[in-house]
């Protein structure tokens, strides 16, 4: 960080980690035994669409590499636009293969970002719920490189004790994201 960066108050970027994706099946063990959630066996990557060929050649790459690994499985991968324009890439396996999903949840952001479209990346999540049926998403926030919890409630209201405990339950396994101003609420995100 150089001395104007420090005398505006900017700060650099945190350098995106796709790796830590990888810490969620741990997390999953501890969030089970804790509280009580399991995983759904469904996830999601965030991005903001471009228009272009370069673009539309990576998001026909990314759906056939998925696919044609989810054929074995029966569960394709799903493409959506959300109200506010931003896509979405839905990928299922079973609940006791999160492995294979953060791998699929990896792939199509390390897809995105090597061809070179990081910067449209916005974030990835896997549901969860306990026996209540209560949906949780852990999400990872590309840009900063954290995970935060988000519990929705009917009405588009959120939960926040249980984010709070959530919190605290994963913070041994996942890098949080300690400013809770930037846990953004993804109502009627695909999976969730």
């Amino acid at each position: 960080m150089g001395f104007l960066d420090a005398l505006f108050g900017r700060s650099k970027p945190v350098k995106p980690d796709l790796d830590q994706l990888f810490g969620l099946p741990s997390a999953a063990i501890t969030l089970q035994a804790a509280t009580g959630f399991t995983p759904t066996g469904a996830g999601s990557v965030c991005f903001a669409t471009i228009e272009g060929g370069a673009f539309t050649q990576v998001q026909q790459d990314v759906r056939a590499l998925l696919d044609a690994d989810s054929e074995r499985s029966g569960r394709p991968v799903e493409f959506s636009r959300d109200d506010y324009g931003y896509s979405w890439l839905l990928s299922r396996r079973t609940p006791d293969n999160l492995s294979a999903l953060v791998s699929d949840l990896h792939a199509v952001n390390t897809a995105l970002q090597d061809s070179g479209f990081g910067p449209q990346l916005l974030c990835s999540l896997v549901t969860f719920h306990d026996a209540e049926l209560r949906p949780l998403a852990l999400v990872y926030l590309y840009k900063r490189g954290t995970f935060y919890p988000f519990a929705p409630l009917p009405g588009q209201k959120r939960d926040n004790p249980l984010e709070l405990q959530i919190k605290a339950t994963v913070k041994d396994d996942l890098r949080i994201e300690e400013d809770l101003t930037r846990w953004f609420p993804l109502w009627g995100a695909p999976g969730l």
